[in-house]
């Protein structure tokens, strides 16, 4: 009997609370407003929304959306991955070849090359080119590259057992080798200069408000899609398997799973997220380079989830929000002095918020309701 209660307690355990729930749609309104101001407005109006920034908030939805990627792993699997920004930079570049061929005859050199492969001598398109003037079989590339680099990466990694500080040293040690390889000029991926100068997409102009305005709203759809799912993941039975990895993952063996294949599922998952929100990402910003890849990024990518709160989805989000807020402001007033600035947040929410910005206002509300605060737990799911 207690066994039957307990599956029907599980079955019934909301994907997120009604208060929750209400948020993410006032949230998510206020967000798809931007746009719709930026075209119903002219500039100068009060209720004018400037390009500048719905291209700015798109670029952060993309930047959320590989976050929560990145807290399916590590806030509720346990693995701290460094290399994320090699997955995020992947769905962009396979983005990017589609965009590149839609240039067509329009590039500096008027060819139907890139600028850039005939500033190379390139005579004709590499194979592995072949077919990218679909957009369809790009978006597939968006999906199967990451994913399939993400499993066999994954498979060897976790079969071998590899796992805590080894793991996170050779995912940066990849992410490192990528950037590496895709610097060179001849591998055909642009080099240092990557891709750029996109003009359409779908046949639309990349440029025009219109555009931009739909895929701001694409962004914003597939980051609530991901929120879903990803809850939908923490909250079953699937989910609870994670955190039993991360837990006590010699205890789940002890019991009769195998782990390598949960923690397989998570990881490819995890990674075709952050390529999808690559692949967002480029249309909206208009480039796409190895810079992408550089260790330093997937690090930046660890610190929106502490800071946002990992192993609570929403948390980070917000953490995503918040970072690249502050940062497009300090990069404008103290360009130089950034990464002092990052560092020293980090530093800060590790020692005094490490539950990061939720943790500390679910904090403040206990000691407004004059509860005691919680015990510090990395498992703490968002409402």
């Amino acid at each position: 009997m207690k066994s039957a209660s307990m599956q029907i307690s599980m079955a019934k355990t909301p994907l997120f609370s009604r208060l929750a729930w209400t948020g993410i749609v006032v949230c998510s309104v206020i967000l798809a407003m931007l746009p719709v101001l930026n075209l119903a407005f002219p500039n100068g109006h009060t209720l004018h929304i400037s390009g500048y920034t719905v291209a700015l908030v798109g670029k952060f939805m993309c930047y959320a959306m590989a976050a929560l990627a990145l807290d399916l792993v590590w806030g509720y699997t346990g693995i701290l991955s460094l290399g994320h920004g090699v997955f995020f930079a992947l769905g962009g570049y396979a983005h990017g070849m589609y965009l590149m061929r839609a240039i067509g005859r329009d590039g500096v050199y008027q060819s139907n090359l890139p600028d850039f492969m005939v500033f190379l001598d390139w005579k004709t398109y590499p194979w592995f080119w072949s077919l990218t003037d679909h957009f369809w079989y790009c978006m597939a590339l968006v999906v199967l590259v990451p994913g399939v680099l993400a499993f066999v990466f994954g498979y060897f990694a976790f079969r071998s057992r590899i796992k805590g500080v080894y793991f996170s040293i050779i995912t940066q040690a990849m992410t490192f080798a990528f950037m590496l390889l895709f610097f060179r000029n001849n591998t055909g991926f642009g080099g240092n200069n990557g891709f750029t100068d996109f003009k359409r997409i779908l046949g639309y102009s990349i440029t025009a408000p219109s555009t931009k305005a739909v895929l701001y709203l694409i962004t914003l759809a597939f980051l609530l899609a991901a929120l879903v799912l990803c809850r939908w993941i923490v909250t079953s039975k699937l989910g609870r398997v994670l955190q039993a990895v991360r837990d006590s993952e010699s205890r789940l063996m002890f019991i009769g799973y195998n782990p390598l294949w949960f923690k397989l599922f998570v990881w490819t998952l995890s990674a075709i997220l952050c390529g999808i929100a690559g692949a967002l990402y480029v249309p909206q910003v208009g480039i796409i380079n190895p810079s992408e890849m550089s260790p330093a990024n997937s690090i930046e990518m660890v610190i929106w989830a502490a800071v946002g709160g990992r192993g609570s989805l929403v948390g980070p989000i917000i953490g995503a929000f918040s970072v690249n807020g502050l940062k497009s402001w300090f990069t404008g007033a103290f360009p130089d002095l950034w990464l002092y600035a990052l560092g020293l947040i980090f530093i800060l929410v590790t020692l005094f918020m490490p539950q990061g910005i939720l943790g500390l206002a679910e904090k403040v509300k206990n000691k407004l309701k004059n509860k005691p605060a919680p015990e510090p737990d990395g498992s703490k799911e968002a409402a």
